[in-house]
């Protein structure tokens, strides 16, 4: 661990979630169990950020005459290129440690495994198609109803993240992200998170109808429920959080979101 700075905590929480979670160039200057704790319960405005960017980018091509599967696909590339896809990464190797059905240390380490194998590649097709989809339909009825499901999403997973560094979520290893942020979080101050987070989606979904906020609240609850889920499973079967773990709940987490704001 890296001996604490000066500094406000805060601000060593935005540089830890933006140094950890983005590709943006922020400079991680403590990476201790605080900043840790800060850096998790910031998760989710690195999420709004990239989510924003995303928004812009199929927004953008909107307004210029594009369809909306274009659109869609450009809103979906952005994340993966804001975060190296360091998220979609985790998502294909912890489908290929759960498909595995190895012991947890024969799964963690064909995690660990630069290759990705059948399971992964499945998964990553999927997703993939699945958040284009949802995109593509959301900007078909109203660019901007697609451009605020896309930052919707993008907060949701990385709220998912913070919900994951519960104390009772121990660590699969000894070492790694999973390690360093594992049960950083209380579990009240990441429900007040949650709740900060819900009110904003409640907000944003006002821009389309008094429904549209309760929708928007809901696909957000939907998101993080399936991203519980995948946990617990996770949990179970490698005995805690990796990395990769995280990666994937953030995915399951944010294409979630976009299916229930589609269903709706």
């Amino acid at each position: 661990m890296t001996p604490p700075t000066a500094g406000p905590p805060l601000a060593h929480g935005i540089r830890f979630a933006f140094g950890t979670l983005t590709v943006l160039p922020v400079r991680v200057t403590r990476w201790d169990r605080d900043a840790a704790r800060a850096g998790m319960l910031c998760a989710p405005l690195a999420g709004l950020v990239v989510g924003l960017f995303a928004a812009a980018a199929g927004g953008l091509l909107t307004l210029l005459g594009a369809g909306p599967l274009l659109a869609a696909t450009a809103t979906t590339a952005v994340p993966a290129v804001l975060t190296r896809g360091l998220h979609l990464d985790g998502l294909a190797d912890t489908a290929d440690g759960l498909g595995s059905g190895r012991p947890a240390d024969d799964a963690l380490r064909i995690m660990k495994q630069s290759d990705i194998g059948p399971f992964g590649v499945i998964t990553l097709l999927f997703v993939l198609f699945a958040q284009v989809a949802a995109l593509a339909e959301l900007y078909a009825q109203n660019w901007a109803l697609g451009a605020t499901a896309a930052t919707l999403s993008g907060v949701t997973a990385r709220l998912a993240l913070t919900l994951a560094c519960r104390p009772t979520v121990p660590a699969a290893r000894p070492e790694g992200l999973g390690a360093a942020v594992a049960g950083v979080v209380p579990v009240r101050t990441g429900l007040a998170v949650t709740a900060l987070v819900a009110v904003c989606a409640a907000a944003a979904g006002t821009l389309f109808g008094p429904y549209a906020a309760l929708h928007h609240t809901l696909a957000t609850a939907t998101g993080l429920l399936a991203a519980q889920l995948l946990l617990r499973h996770c949990v179970r079967r490698f005995g805690g959080v990796t990395g990769d773990v995280f990666g994937a709940l953030a995915e399951t987490a944010g294409t979630v979101t976009l299916v229930a704001l589609v269903l709706g």
